[in-house]
């Protein structure tokens, strides 16, 4: 195995304090028992593109992307069969336009305990955890984050991007690398590489994202390229079709991704 050293990561925020709530406005939408859309809040109203998906007396789940479907079904799912239980909210990305909502549901039920419904409460902390000036983004275009959203002891906990080291793929979900931590993040990898610095930020696996700035060593091993990253024991995977573009982030020549002859 050969090893390259890479310049030392910036040093790493202190541990991010829980995102407060209690000065945002609240969406609230009401669904039935079928989780059709009945009523909603007048800020949901402003936030939501009710005008252009006339999403009244229709289930919920045509209300959001392909992308974010699963996510809001198993959101619906949760309060559907453990109604006391308090799990954490889900952070979202909502192209709708783009917006970052934080979602939480709670199942409603009568005298008898049978359910009536649902609601559905979100925040939009898309201007907290995004770059730019307030203003729409442009068509085709996308806000960069400049916060990732995480989920830590049933808190939202937002995270610097450039305290990240890395990302890894959880399924729908990501886990969130610090120097401090590893944390739950409920946005999709896909969804997080195309929302990052790509100056700071690459895609070098289908699983995993890094941080150029943390990367200590590019390791070689029977022709396929891993990195090791600052403070962290695993190494990351690189994928074939990405040594090239990683080892060009380095200033280093494609032919050192190759095994050496001889």
């Amino acid at each position: 195995m050969t090893s390259v050293a890479a310049s030392p990561t910036a040093n790493a925020t202190a541990v991010p304090p829980p995102l407060a709530l209690d000065r945002l406005d609240v969406g609230v939408v009401q669904l039935d028992a079928q989780r059709h859309v009945v009523a909603m809040n007048e800020f949901a109203r402003r936030v939501l593109p009710v005008e252009a998906r006339q999403p009244f007396e229709r289930m919920v789940l045509s209300f959001h992307p392909e992308r974010s479907q699963p996510k809001v079904l198993h959101l619906l799912d949760q309060a559907a069969e453990c109604p006391v239980a308090n799990p954490p909210p889900m952070a979202m990305i909502i192209n709708i336009p783009e917006r970052v909502l934080l979602i939480k549901v709670t199942r409603m039920a009568g005298a008898d305990r049978q359910g009536t419904g649902y609601v559905l409460v979100f925040y939009d902390i898309t201007e907290t955890v995004s770059a730019g000036d307030g203003a729409p983004p442009l068509a085709g275009a996308r806000r960069q984050l400049l916060k990732l959203p995480t989920v830590a002891e049933q808190k939202i906990v937002l995270v610097d991007a450039e305290a990240v080291l890395c990302i890894r793929s959880d399924g729908h979900y990501t886990r969130v690398v610090t120097a401090q931590a590893t944390r739950f993040c409920n946005l999709a990898i896909g969804d997080l590489e195309t929302r990052l610095d790509p100056e700071l930020f690459l895609r070098v696996h289908r699983t995993h994202i890094v941080n150029l700035r943390a990367v200590a060593e590019l390791q070689r091993s029977d022709g396929r390229l891993a990195l090791r990253l600052h403070g962290q024991p695993e190494t990351v995977p690189v994928s074939r079709s990405s040594q090239a573009d990683v080892l060009a982030r380095f200033g280093l020549p494609s032919a050192a991704a190759a095994p050496r002859q001889g």
